[in-house]
């Protein structure tokens, strides 16, 4: 069996990679990345957490009376930082890559890959007819179909990552999780003033209603951030001095000016210039599956099962940001791993597996110091799957240990089971909140009763939070 792997570099392509490669598999694996290594370490997570760290230890200074003098953060130390850690990072994972290609049943090639047939891929100056091609090309910046883009000039995520000089002001289109991470570094490590398009009520579609306006308090009182909400952009237009964005803000037609425009706008799978035309796979409107406009591909939600499977072609598999599912670094390798898996059992003819996963979500909100995390069931989401529930809320200024951390801001949600005390869900919006995180997937996970979580921390810690929701919810169900 012959398996081909589009984009081996990033994380979805060589979970798969690492795991095919212990079977009876001829495996290539193709990447044209210069240099190579994935999003997420070159131009996502890696990198953004470096920089938000340094506005991180600014703002918690800024914030602290006890202290005296409020450091600038020097812009060309981050970025040169950031770059050699990334570099390093790449550099190991295009070594592992690299190490499976010395393997007998493994090739590597350093090229574009484009589907000329069903299955049959064109790679340098030959053709590979494969049993099964697995596409993990992931994402690219998505640009809104907004009148006047094409006009006028613009800084993504990865300009900013890269940028040692900004301007005074700045206006955001896009508050999911590439703006609510990007935004107050601008402000607090940038020194820039900012303006935030929000199409609804509130930010964090994903939480409960609480933690949205928490955010938003947050931003504004914390940071200094103008956060127009239920605002829609109608078009833009280069001035002299930058841009000016013509918005309807809650049914009033307004304008913001600012010297630059900044697209936190998410992404879209990266399927273009891949010949899908040449496949099997319909993407054609009248499908449903999506559309081709101007050689740019929108795949619709449903081209790739649970599976990993497509589902116009049995042999093409596709993992990770490019399948539209699920954007997230934890994702993209469980579904790497599902798919090699599942590859291995539709050659055997045998059933093949879904992928499921726990919700678990983590964004680096308020420069990493008041980061939120998701772990389970929501309130909302409970009651959506018509689940009975009981919750315990807490701030994190109940907890003395966070007002001696000098980190008072936030709160967290446990979602119970009513019937038997099974812990559903976790929200938290507070100091070390990620680093929750992975207690309470193991708890979630595992089905554990709130009633049998121990119920001591050791005190002063942070996870004295975790203890406050937990003997509320059990009190409830006593």
């Amino acid at each position: 069996m012959h398996v081909v792997i589009i984009g081996a570099y990033g994380s979805a392509g060589v979970a798969v990679a690492n795991a095919l490669a212990e079977e009876d598999v001829d495996l290539t694996l193709v990447d044209d990345g210069e240099p190579g290594g994935g999003l997420c370490i070159l131009r996502g997570c890696m990198p953004s957490k470096e920089v938000l760290s340094a506005a991180a230890h600014r703002f918690q200074v800024r914030h602290d009376h006890r202290l005296s003098g409020v450091p600038e953060v020097d812009l060309d130390a981050v970025v040169e930082t950031k770059n050699e850690h990334t570099s390093n990072f790449a550099s190991h994972r295009r070594s592992a890559v690299h190490d499976l290609a010395e393997r007998e049943n493994v090739e590597f090639v350093h090229d574009t890959a484009r589907f000329v047939d069903d299955r049959t891929v064109e790679v340098a100056d030959r053709e590979i007819e494969a049993d099964y091609v697995v596409v993990a090309t992931g994402s690219s910046v998505n640009v809104p179909d907004l009148p006047g883009i094409d006009e006028v000039d613009y800084m993504t995520s990865a300009d900013v990552l890269d940028s040692t000089e900004f301007p005074d002001s700045g206006v955001v289109m896009g508050f999911g999780y590439v703006g609510i991470e990007m935004i107050p570094y601008l402000s607090e490590a940038c020194g820039m003033d900012i303006t935030v398009i929000e199409h609804d009520e509130r930010p964090l579609d994903e939480a409960d209603p609480e933690f949205g306006d928490e955010l938003l308090d947050l931003y504004r009182e914390e940071f200094g951030i103008e956060v127009l909400t239920e605002t829609h952009e109608q078009s833009i237009e280069a001035t002299d001095d930058g841009v000016r964005l013509h918005v309807d803000h809650d049914g009033t037609d307004e304008t913001v000016d600012a010297d630059e425009l900044f697209l936190f706008t998410g992404r879209r799978p990266a399927l273009d210039g891949l010949g899908l035309e040449n496949t099997a796979l319909d993407l054609d409107p009248a499908a449903g599956a999506g559309t081709i406009e101007e050689e740019t591909i929108q795949p619709g939600p449903d081209w790739v099962a649970d599976t990993m499977q497509s589902r116009d072609d049995p042999g093409i598999f596709a993992v990770g940001d490019v399948n539209g599912k699920e954007p997230i670094l934890h994702v993209a390798k469980e579904q790497g791993m599902i798919a090699a898996e599942n590859i291995l059992a539709d050659a055997a003819g045998e059933g093949l597996t879904e992928y499921e996963n726990v919700h678990h979500h983590v964004m680096f909100s308020g420069v990493g110091v008041y980061p939120f995390a998701r772990v389970g069931h929501s309130l909302e989401s409970a009651e959506e799957a018509g689940l009975d529930v009981v919750t315990a809320t807490r701030r994190a200024s109940d907890d003395g240990v966070f007002k001696t951390k000098d980190v008072p801001e936030g709160l967290a949600r446990l979602v119970v089971d009513a019937n038997d005390g099974t812990v559903l869900g976790y929200q938290g919006l507070h100091y070390h909140a990620d680093a929750m995180a992975k207690t309470m997937q193991v708890i979630i996970e595992n089905g554990m009763d709130v009633r049998d979580v121990p119920d001591r921390a050791y005190h002063p810690t942070t996870p004295e939070i975790i203890d406050g929701v937990v003997r509320e919810t059990a009190a409830q169900l006593d």
